[in-house]
Order: structure tokens, then C-alpha cells, then sequence
């Protein structure tokens, strides 16, 4: 399809009939559908900046734009509620963004991943600090230097991923049915980047080893031990582990890639579909707002493992983070644990994942109380582009 200037005007249009407007607030700008069950006034006490749904609305507002398509974001906790959606989910029809839509989280899988392994270590299945090399033998090359699944599940091993550029349009439409076999991923003709357990690169690699782990300790695959160990239990209803299928299933936004042409219009091509397997445990899952909402409170409150592995994942190593040089001068301290990602914002700390794929970009991120809790997902138009201008003001408007 064909999109020009014109016809981005009139879906933004389209958009801003399609929202609804809640009860005892103020109509929302166009494009936006808010939240009618829930309120932004606090239900205990807090100390977080008050919430409000005008400016969340605001963030997300005039969608579709030159860099997004649409928008889902939920806010939840005792410290204020809101949710909404805007722009579109389906460019030919106009449909407007569902808020229980579906989509690809990307590198939020690892959250689950971790989880998975972690269980195992409480269960005394892996121990953090035997060897990769103990579980896997065939796996590293001999002469590799001794990894540990702490580092793997840290992101300091070092191990290398496949250098395929996968966010690149060119190479993403002709390579997307592809399927990768479980640690084809990984380049192992090439030593580690660093030291294991010196420094902290994030990347795939490691939580597709962590993948590897899970499945040799098991006897069962990745996608059947998150599904039996969290999908089912959480009763995560749009959540699936896909394996090699393509789709999304379910209500969801599609993902676009926007092409120009050579006299000046734009052209929107549908990558929704997509074979997951070259993420696989590091990247493939796909979830919904509400689902992974549920998920962190369960990982948080401790539903989902011992305490003692529980406190992993909210202890970052202290190492600095790889910068592929080795001036210690200009290093920055790592901010990953296992599984989690500690984010600083303001006198804040918030701990979560983001995650992309083509035509999505998404984010969790709560306080440790989890007082309040961000999901949002955003419907990028360039894959592989710059952190999106409208993500700043979501979480801008929701913690600052």
C-alpha cells in the first residue's frame, strides 16, 4: 500500500472518532482512547509524582506520525491508574489500536527466561557456578575459556552472537520465515570479547545459551518449560512462546516498515509476520500489556521463585559495562541482573526490560513496591531506528 501526506491525516482523523472518553475526566486529545475503569488518584499513600492522564494522553497523541503507527500504554499500581491507546492497527482499514492488543516483546522474553532458570537453580538443576561446559560439553570450542551459568545469565560470558543484521529492512524481507535451529545463533569460531565475569555486554547470546541450559537440564523444550512453568500457572491468556510460527494470534496491531518511493510517497510494508526462531529464548515471545503487567507483579512479589533467587535479579555485578576498549577512564558501571534491568530516572530507581522487534518497541519498568508500573508498546515505523521520541514521553509522563 500507498501512504502519503494526505492519507496520514485522514487515519489520524479516522483515530480520533475511534477513542472513547472517560467518565469524570476530560475529553482526550484526538487519537487517543483512555482508561474508563480505573482512576489516577492514588488508592494509598505515595511519594511518586501525581499521575496524570492528560499528559499521558499528550505522549501519545497525533499517531499515526512520520515515526509510529500506534500506541498502547498501562499504567497500574496504588499510586494511580491509566490506560490508553492511539493511532491505528491495521493501515487499510483504519482499525484502531486494541488496548488488550497482542505483540512481539522482544527482548522482554529474557525476563522469562530468567525466571526458567532460576526456578532450576532453586530446584538444584543448575548451579550458577558450575561451568556451562559441565551441562553443554559440545557446545564451546575447546580452548574456550571456563563460562559459568551466573555469567551467562548476567551477560558478562563474553560469548558472541551471529553478526546478521537483522533489523536491517533489506536483509529482514528477505530472511523473516527463516528458521534457526536452538544455538545457530552463536558465533563460536571467535573467542569471548572479554574476560567471563570481568565486564557486562547485553546481547542475545547468553540467554540463548541460557535457552541451551534450560532445555539439556529439562529434557523438554524452552517454549514448553515457559509455558508449563509461567504461561499457564499466571494464566496468561495472550501470551505464547511461538516457535516457528509467524503470526501473532489474536487481536493486535500490525507491525509496518515505512519504504519511500521514488516520487516521494511513502509505502507501508507489513512485517507482523515474522519466523521468531532467530530470537528464540533471547526475544520471541509474544505477550500483552495486561499479561506482562501480571507476570512482573508475580516475579516481584516473589509468587514465581525462593527469595534467594529472587534477589538476583534486582543484584546487578559490579563490573563495568564493555565498551570495546580498555580505558578504564571512560567505563560505565553495568546495570543488568539477571533478567532485569535497573534504569535510574530522576530520584527513582525502576527495574524491568525493554524489548524490540520490527514494528514494535515495548518496555515494563515499576518501582520496587511496584507503586506503579509502566507497559507500553509502540508501533515503529523504521526498525532498528532511535530509541522512539514518543517512548521518552511516556515514561516521562509517567514518573516524572
Amino acid at each position: 500500500m500507498r501512504t502519503s501526506t494526505r492519507a496520514l491525516v485522514a487515519l489520524t482523523c479516522l483515530a480520533a472518532v475511534t477513542g472513547t472518553i472517560p467518565s469524570a475526566a476530560a475529553a482526550a486529545p484526538p487519537g487517543v482512547a483512555p482508561e474508563t475503569r480505573c482512576t489516577t488518584e492514588p488508592t494509598a499513600p505515595t511519594t511518586l509524582p501525581p499521575l496524570s492522564g492528560a499528559k499521558l494522553s499528550a505522549a501519545i497523541a497525533g499517531l499515526p506520525d512520520g515515526e509510529i503507527s500506534g500506541a498502547i500504554v498501562q499504567v497500574r499500581g496504588s499510586a494511580g491508574c491509566w490506560q490508553g491507546t492511539s493511532g491505528v492497527a491495521n493501515v487499510h482499514t483504519g482499525q484502531s489500536v486494541p488496548q488488550d492488543g497482542r505483540f512481539r516483546i522482544g527482548s522482554m522474553t529474557k525476563m522469562f527466561t530468567a525466571v526458567v532458570a532460576l526456578q532450576l537453580v532453586a530446584e538444584g538443576r543448575l548451579d550458577l557456578d558450575q561451568s556451562v561446559r559441565h551441562y553443554l560439553p559440545d557446545l564451546l570450542p575447546a580452548g574456550y575459556p571456563a563460562i559459568t551459568v551466573r555469567q551467562v545469565l548476567t551477560y558478562t560470558s563474553g560469548i558472541n552472537g551471529t553478526d546478521v543484521p537483522h533489523k536491517d529492512p533489506d536483509w529482514f524481507l528477505v530472511h523473516r520465515y527463516d528458521h534457526w535451529e536452538p544455538g545457530s545463533q552463536l558465533d563460536l569460531t571467535t573467542p569471548p570479547a572479554f574476560t567471563p565475569g570481568t565486564k557486562q555486554r547485553y546481547g542475545n547470546a547468553d540467554y540463548i545459551v541460557a535457552g541451551l541450559l534450560i532445555e539439556k537440564v529439562t529434557g523438554r523444550t524452552w517454549e514448553r518449560e515457559v509455558t508449563d512453568r509461567i504461561i499457564r500457572p499466571l494464566r496468561l491468556t495472550g501470551t505464547t512462546a511461538p516457535a516457528d510460527d509467524p503470526r501473532i494470534r489474536g487481536p493486535h496491531a500490525h507491525g509496518y516498515e515505512a519504504l519511500s518511493s521514488a516520487n516521494g510517497t511513502t509505502r507501508w510494508v507489513d512485517i507482523t509476520q515474522a519466523n521468531p526462531s532467530l530470537q528464540w529464548s533471547a526475544a520471541a515471545i509474544i505477550s500483552t500489556a495486561s499479561d506482562l503487567d501480571r507476570f512482573l507483579v508475580a516475579v516481584f512479589t516473589g509468587q514465581l521463585m525462593p527469595a534467594a533467587q529472587l534477589d538476583l535479579m534486582f543484584t546487578v555485578p559490579d563490573v563495568p559495562t564493555w565498551d570495546a576498549d580498555d580505558n578504564p577512564a571512560n567505563d560505565e558501571p553495568a546495570t543488568f541482573a539477571i533478567g532485569l534491568n535497573r534504569l535510574k530516572i530522576g530520584g527513582l530507581t525502576l527495574w524491568g526490560k525493554t524489548g524490540d522487534r520490527p514494528g514494535y518497541n515495548n518496555g515494563i519498568g515499576a518501582t520496587r513496591d511496584l507503586s506503579r508500573r509502566l507497559t507500553y508498546s509502540v508501533n515503529t515505523l523504521h526498525m532498528g531506528g532511535e530509541f522512539p521520541a514518543a517512548v521518552q514521553r511516556i515514561i516521562t509522563a509517567t514518573y516524572l
